[in-house]
C-alpha cells in the first residue's frame, strides 16, 4: 500500500508541476487555471453521489431489502472501521458495481442486479470490501483533485488554442522557439495531463484491491473480478457515460478497445496476478476458479 500510495504522490506532482510549467511558459497566473477548473469539480465533489446515482437510475434500499447484502456491507465496514455505507441498487444485467461519496460518513455503495445474480456469496464480499476500501482511501476526493489539476491544463489549453485560431496577438509571433513550445503544449500538455490522470486511477484501482483482500479474502476478490471481465464483455453497460467508467469495480463499458496507456483500469490478469500473490503472504491457499 505505501508504494502505491508514493506512485500517487508522484503523479500528483508531476501533474502540479505540469500545470505550474505551463502557466509560467505563457505568463497565466496558475491560480486563474485552477479556479476555473476547481468550481465545477467542486460541484461534483459535494453533490457526486446525487449525481452518478441518478445517472445511473439507483435506488437507495433500506435493511429490510436484502440484509444479507446490508449486513456483508455492515461486517466490511466494521473491520474498515468507518460507518456503513448506504447502499443502493442498479436495474441493469451489468455486472459491476461501485462506491461514491465525498466522505465515509456519507458514502454510498452501488451494486448491478446483474453482479447479485452472477457472483456467489464470498465472491460479492471481495468486491464490497474493494468499494469499501476506495471509501476509506477517500478516493473520490483523490480523483476531484486530480480532475481539478487536469481540468486547469485543458483550460489553458483551449484558450490557447481560441487564441491561436482567431489570431489574437501574443508576443511568442516575434519568437519562433516560443512560438514552437506554444504549439507543442498545445498538442503534448492535454494528452500528458490524461495519462497522468489515467495511471493514477489506475493505481488507486491496485490500492482498493489490496485494502479489499486484507478486509475480505483476496481470493474472493481475485475470483469475482475473473467473472466480472467475463460478464461484462457478454452485458456491457448501455446508459451512463464513459467518464464514470473509473468508478466502478472494472471497466462497464466495452464498446471499443482501450490502449492499455488510456485505460481507466489495470489489466485484470494483473489484478488477479497482485491478489493471489497477496493471498500467499497471508497464508491463504484456496485455489482460483475462474
Amino acid at each position: 500500500m505505501f508504494l502505491e500510495n508514493v506512485k500517487t504522490v508522484i503523479l500528483l506532482a508531476i501533474l502540479t508541476g505540469l500545470l505550474y510549467g505551463i502557466c509560467y511558459l505563457l505568463h497565466i497566473p496558475p491560480v486563474i487555471a485552477i479556479i476555473l477548473a476547481l468550481i465545477p469539480n467542486l460541484i461534483a465533489y459535494l453533490y457526486c453521489d446525487k449525481f452518478v446515482l441518478w445517472g445511473y437510475n439507483a435506488r437507495i434500499i433500506d435493511e429490510h431489502e436484502l440484509p444479507q447484502l446490508h449486513r456483508m456491507v455492515e461486517k466490511i465496514a466494521i473491520k474498515a472501521g468507518i460507518p456503513k455505507p448506504r447502499i443502493a441498487i442498479i436495474e441493469t444485467p451489468t455486472p459491476n458495481a461501485f462506491a461514491t461519496g465525498r466522505d465515509p460518513k456519507n458514502a454510498v455503495v452501488a451494486v448491478t442486479t446483474g453482479i447479485l445474480n452472477l457472483l456467489s456469496p464470498e465472491e460479492l464480499e471481495g468486491v464490497i470490501a474493494h468499494e469499501i476500501g476506495h471509501i476509506l482511501h477517500r478516493d473520490i476526493l483523490i480523483s476531484s483533485l486530480v480532475a481539478t489539476l487536469a481540468g486547469a491544463i485543458m483550460y489553458i489549453a483551449d484558450w490557447l488554442h481560441l487564441s491561436l485560431l482567431f489570431g489574437f496577438e501574443r508576443e511568442e509571433e516575434e519568437n519562433p522557439l516560443s512560438l514552437v513550445a506554444t504549439l507543442a503544449f498545445l498538442v503534448l500538455a492535454p494528452i500528458a495531463a490524461t495519462i497522468i490522470q489515467l495511471a493514477i486511477s489506475r493505481q488507486r484501482e491496485f490500492y482498493a484491491d489490496e485494502e479489499g483482500g486484507k478486509l475480505s479474502n483476496p481470493i474472493y476478490l481475485a475470483n469475482a473480478l475473473a467473472k466480472l471481465e467475463n460478464g461484462v464483455s457478454v452485458y456491457p453497460m448501455e446508459r451512463g457515460s464513459p467518464s464514470t467508467a473509473h468508478m466502478f469495480i472494472v471497466n462497464p463499458f466495452k464498446g471499443e478497445v482501450i490502449a492499455k496507456l488510456f485505460s481507466t483500469h489495470p489489466p485484470t490478469e494483473e489484478r488477479i496476478k497482485r491478489l493471489l500473490e497477496l493471498a500467499r503472504r497471508m497464508g491463504i491457499h484456496t485455489a482460483i476458479k475462474y
